[in-house]
């Protein structure tokens, strides 16, 4: 492998760029995959850091800290602030140069961690230069730096794909993005409950094609939101409506946008555990919707949501929603009429309608995951189904258990799989650790090939 075309290790390793351990393992095997994987690594470094590593994040800090200029350095020490001499070395890398991702978020952060608020500027300078472009940009809130007077912001900026802000975003700050930022595909905002910038509508109509939209709020918007607010930064989407194939939000919409993205292909809803009815999802028809996800979202309006589609769903998660066996039942089968395409799952089933169960894995035969939301199904009914009705292509589970799995049932299970497709399980229940002989029997049979007790385990693979 070591000796692959530049271009084919770069593909390669892009695969990898969110598999930080593995990249880093590589980094050391030779001056070509070293020069390959910076630029990968650096890309958006911030990603690494969530504000849970101070040691890391002060060596990325002095790493960046190493780039200034004497001028900077000498301005710095003026005001008092002391630089250890060993950041007066350059890196062999020009690092700075290879970030496409300004999170200045997660810049500010970390340098209020490290108690050297007074360097912000000098930083942020560094960053924005003639000789770099980024692609995404994210801004804090309460953040008064005016970027777009920095020499070279124009150039820096003129390619920005992604842009996430707080609603509450200083008047002299938003101007600059609004003359800056014209290329934008995807909008991220934090819609705040008072002291809104009404002037961010512009900024909402002015790319050309707006791609994907993420309206975020917290549960107190719901108690006390700026509905005038919300509604004109609704409205001014509607000249994107056409273009949006990516849309999440995190409170009941104000008006009837939803109905106006006729070619919405994934929708995230977060009901942000206020119980509200949706009704708008009722009259919601998206025909070439991919992939739905939803929290806390009322059972009946997401039936008629499902029943509005046109085919094309192949995910599904229904996450956290209480409701009945009669609303139970009426989700499964919308979903097993509306959705020949279902590859993916997750949602709550009732021991009621396990038969609906059984249907829709008859009539769903592209079904590669299911995950059981709040299982308390007798098992051996449930894995007699799952063994004898599952097609060919499912063999992905995960169980969010209620009642306790026993060992006979589990092995009757494994039994009845046998020449299928190796299974990949994830259970929420670690007392399971106690039949890991009997799963070890069964991974050397061929008949498990994953067996994890953790149900959130992000190295389990779905898709």
């Amino acid at each position: 492998m070591s000796k692959l075309n530049a271009d084919i290790l770069y593909l390669i390793f892009k695969k990898l760029q969110n598999d930080k351990k593995t990249l880093y393992s590589c980094l050391s095997v030779n001056k070509t995959w070293c020069e390959i994987i910076i630029p990968i690594l650096w890309n958006n470094p911030w990603k690494y850091f969530n504000g849970d590593d101070d040691t890391n994040e002060k060596m990325l800090l002095d790493k960046i800290i190493s780039y200034l200029s004497e001028e900077s350095r000498n301005n710095l020490k003026n005001k008092g602030i002391k630089l250890s001499t060993n950041l007066y070395k350059r890196p062999l890398f020009d690092y700075i140069s290879f970030c496409r991702h300004l999170n200045l978020n997660a810049i500010k952060r970390i340098i209020i961690n490290s108690g050297k608020k007074i360097i912000l500027n000098e930083i942020i300078h560094l960053f924005i230069n003639e000789n770099t472009k980024f692609t995404h940009l994210h801004i804090p809130q309460q953040f008064n730096y005016q970027i777009h007077l920095i020499p070279g912001a124009e150039r820096c900026f003129s390619e920005i794909e992604f842009l996430s802000c707080n609603t509450s975003i200083n008047d002299n700050v938003l101007d600059g993005l609004i003359e800056m930022c014209k290329s934008i595909r995807e909008l991220e905002l934090y819609i705040n409950i008072v002291n809104n910038n009404y002037k961010i509508s512009k900024l909402i109509e002015n790319p050309k094609k707006l791609l994907n939209v993420r309206l975020l709020c917290n549960y107190a918007l719901y108690l006390n939101h700026d509905e005038p607010f919300c509604k004109i930064i609704e409205d001014s989407l509607i000249k994107h409506s056409n273009a949006i194939q990516y849309f999440k939000i995190t409170k009941q919409p104000t008006t009837g946008i939803l109905s106006r993205f006729i070619n919405l292909k994934i929708l995230e809803l977060n009901g942000n555990y206020h119980k509200l009815k949706w009704d708008c999802l009722e009259i919601v028809s998206l025909p070439f919707l991919q992939i739905l996800k939803t929290i806390y979202i009322p059972i009946k309006p997401l039936i008629s949501l499902i029943e509005n589609t046109g085919g094309y769903l192949n995910e599904i998660s229904v996450n956290i929603i209480p409701h009945n066996d009669i609303d139970n039942k009426g989700i499964i089968h919308a979903i097993y009429t509306k959705c020949p395409k279902l590859k993916y799952l997750k949602l709550e089933f009732k021991n009621s309608n396990i038969l609906e169960l059984e249907k829709l894995l008859i009539k769903c035969q592209h079904l590669n995951g299911l995950f059981f939301v709040r299982t308390d199904f007798d098992w051996n009914n449930l894995f007699e189904i799952l063994s004898k009705s599952s097609p060919n292509s499912l063999f992905k589970f995960k169980f969010h258990v209620f009642r306790n799995v026993d060992h006979d049932s589990l092995k009757l299970f494994f039994d009845n799989w046998k020449g299928k497709h190796p299974l990949l399980l994830q259970f929420s229940q670690k007392s399971l650790e106690q039949y890991s002989d009997l799963i070890e029997e069964y991974k050397a049979e061929g008949v498990v090939k994953i067996f994890d007790y953790n149900l959130y385990n992000e190295d389990f693979d779905w898709i």
